[in-house]
Order: structure tokens, then C-alpha cells, then sequence
């Protein structure tokens, strides 16, 4: 059986992905919380780039928070071309080809995979086939700057509609199945 793998972007109206941390926390509020900890609970295994490994790795080890909770146990790979050796933090280095690994990752035993930051790790891994779901928090707010998740490259793909919910602070939080056979059905 196969593992299966989510990734969740906050987002802006205009399909910004990057650098939520310049715009998001003054709508983040208790559904949004929520939907964080509904995506933990069943998650061992995080897919992150080098980027936001260092960043967190430098934070939330020494963090008192409900997230902190979860993500300093559970088990890291991060992708890098430029990290070597042993790292900290419950932490794996990811050699070699980033969808090969985490193919070969989603045949071994566990809970759910979650692919987290940045922008290009989840469209690689998007457009590889290899995300079953994605859940966009999508803010309301419009910025000019910042990459997007989706661009121009990206072809016209059909995904469903798995979930939606309104929060109180203003967002909306959407699922979609991304995957042909979870999208088809």
C-alpha cells in the first residue's frame, strides 16, 4: 500500500506561495490551527527543502508550541545539493533524484508524507504525480512580489475538489485531489 503524500501552501489571491511569513500571520487564527493539526496527526515523515530545513532547524528545536510538538520528532528528509554528512534535528539528507526518493518512500511502512516549503520542492513533486492531496490556506490578501506555486510552464490539469472550509479570520481552506485516480473519481 501506498503511503499517502499531502502538501499545504498558504497562498495569496493572486497565487503567491512564497514568503507567507510577510503576510499571513494576521489571519491566522483557531481554524487555521486546526487544519494544521488535523494535517499532523497522521503524518510521520516531512519533505522539505534545504531553505526552510535550516530556518526551522535554527527555530523550532528550542520552541514551547503545539507545532513544535510534532515536527521535532518526526522524521526529516531534506532536499539538498549543497548539505553534507550527518545532520541534526530527526534528519535525512535526500541523495540523488527527489521524486525517486520520494517514490521509493511512500512504499515503506508509516503514516502520511507532508511535502513542506518552499514553492519549488511542491511543484516538482506536484508535477512529478507524486502529491495526493494539496490544501491551499488562501489569504486575502494580494501581494506583488513572490513566486508563485503554479506558472506559465505548468500544463492545463484537472484536479477535484476534495474539501472546503471559510474561516473565521477570513481564509479559505481548500483541498484538492491531485493524483489521476483520486482526481477521477
Amino acid at each position: 500500500m501506498t503511503r499517502k503524500t499531502t502538501a499545504h501552501m498558504f497562498y495569496t489571491l493572486n497565487g503567491v506561495a512564497e514568503h507567507a511569513d510577510r503576510w499571513q500571520f494576521d489571519s491566522f487564527g483557531p481554524d487555521e490551527m486546526q487544519s494544521m493539526a488535523e494535517m499532523t496527526t497522521a503524518t510521520t515523515d516531512l519533505v522539505l527543502g534545504r531553505t526552510l530545513w535550516q530556518e526551522w532547524s535554527g527555530f523550532w528545536p528550542g520552541a514551547q508550541d503545539p507545532f513544535a510538538e510534532w515536527v521535532n520528532p518526526v522524521r526529516k528528509h531534506v532536499l539538498t545539493s549543497t548539505l553534507a554528512g550527518e545532520l541534526p534535528w530527526n534528519s535525512t539528507i535526500v541523495a540523488g533524484d527527489p521524486a525517486e526518493y520520494l517514490e521509493q518512500l511512500r512504499q515503506q511502512p508509516g503514516g502520511d508524507i507532508a511535502i513542506a516549503g518552499g514553492v519549488e520542492t511542491t511543484r516538482r513533486l506536484v508535477l512529478a504525480g507524486l502529491v495526493d492531496e494539496l490544501t491551499l490556506t488562501i489569504h486575502p490578501v494580494i501581494t506583488g512580489e513572490g513566486r508563485r506555486l503554479f506558472d506559465d510552464s505548468v500544463p492545463t490539469t484537472r484536479i477535484r475538489l476534495l474539501s472546503s472550509t471559510h474561516t473565521q479570520a477570513g481564509n479559505i481552506i481548500a483541498t484538492y485531489a491531485l493524483r489521476s485516480d483520486d482526481a477521477a473519481a
